[in-house]
């Protein structure tokens, strides 16, 4: 294959019935996971401190900039094909069923950048800085995978897809970089139990980051109903895994981490945090809930008994002023 060799763009794919059914079989399969993952955390929102609470408004970010993402397809993809004969075939419209991924992840992959440094130990111009120069990164890459597939050339030209893609491979091996970085440099400082955690969510993220290539070279060396479906399903389901599994991750380090923060007294939370039914801390400000070193959980005191309580001075002095009188 040359670089200046001309290929099929996967919409241009004529579709079997199985095919056909597959990919919107997936494509509704997800829309409605995300759409299930949008409501879940709205309802959890409040589980976090406000310290972290960058971590649920880009969570946020990415639920629903996806969820709309896959309700565009998914109408797209009805109309973006005739049925003709034994086959769906593309008509000028089913352009619109790869597309707006790249739209969609122009948004969501700085999104989950700023997700997981959100829970790391950065601060201040140190966090602004990091945070800035990993989304600039991750919207390069998507910008230009994007230019590649779909803009020049109309997705037919290898020599672009090679070109753009090899550009898009160096602004994600400079994301990975600076956030890889980032986590290494936050993990010492971390209870081991929530180190443990960002390491996996790291290790998660950047192995899901790793698929969608594998949809561009498939792009690049194969054409077809049958290579056009596979795109479909694998990132149908690099989605899922990653929105899903990476978002979910990174919420249960920012319940643990606003946990350590109340039993440590430097922060507040309006209820008690419980992880996989396991209790993490009680609520209450930070002079209540303040725990010895080596506590995890509050001992209840007996309440005292209301035969042996006493007024307080304040009351007497109130009685002794105010005589009470007979009606």
């Amino acid at each position: 294959m040359l670089m200046t060799d001309m290929i099929s763009a996967p919409w241009e794919a004529s579709l079997t019935q199985a095919e056909h059914s597959l990919i919107f079989y997936f494509l509704a399969l997800t829309g409605s996971a995300l759409l299930f993952g949008l409501a879940r955390t709205w309802l959890t929102r409040g589980e976090v401190g406000a310290r972290y609470r960058t971590a649920v408004v880009a969570r946020s970010g990415i639920m629903i900039v996806a969820t709309l993402s896959y309700v565009f397809m998914v109408l797209a993809f009805t109309s973006g094909y005739d049925h003709v004969g034994s086959l769906w075939v593309p008509n000028s419209e089913a352009i619109m069923t790869i597309a707006p991924r790249y739209v969609e992840w122009s948004i969501a992959v700085p999104l989950l950048s700023i997700e997981l440094l959100s829970v790391a130990t950065l601060s201040g111009v140190s966090a602004r800085r990091t945070r800035l120069a990993a989304v600039a990164g991750a919207f390069l890459m998507i910008f230009t995978g994007f230019l590649g597939a779909v803009v020049i050339g109309d997705g037919r030209s290898v020599g672009s897809l090679i070109i753009w893609g090899a550009i898009s491979t160096v602004f994600w091996i400079i994301t990975a970089v600076i956030l890889i970085r980032a986590i290494r440099h936050s993990l010492p400082q971390l209870t081991p139990e929530a180190a443990a955690l960002l390491k996996t969510a790291t290790i998660f993220l950047m192995s899901g980051w790793a698929v969608y290539p594998l949809a561009y070279l498939i792009q690049i060396l194969f054409a077809g109903g049958l290579w056009t479906t596979s795109i479909h399903i694998i990132l149908c389901t690099a989605d899922i895994v990653v929105k899903l599994g990476f978002c979910g991750l990174i919420h249960r380090i920012a319940k643990l981490r606003t946990a350590e923060d109340v039993r440590a007294g430097v922060d507040i939370h309006t209820e008690a945090i419980w992880i996989s039914s396991v209790k993490q801390s009680d609520a209450g400000i930070p002079t209540v809930v303040y725990l010895p070193e080596g506590e995890t959980i509050h001992q209840r005191r007996p309440k005292p008994s209301d035969s042996n309580a006493t007024a307080s001075s304040s009351a007497r002095q109130w009685t002794d002023d105010f005589p009470p009188t007979d009606l």
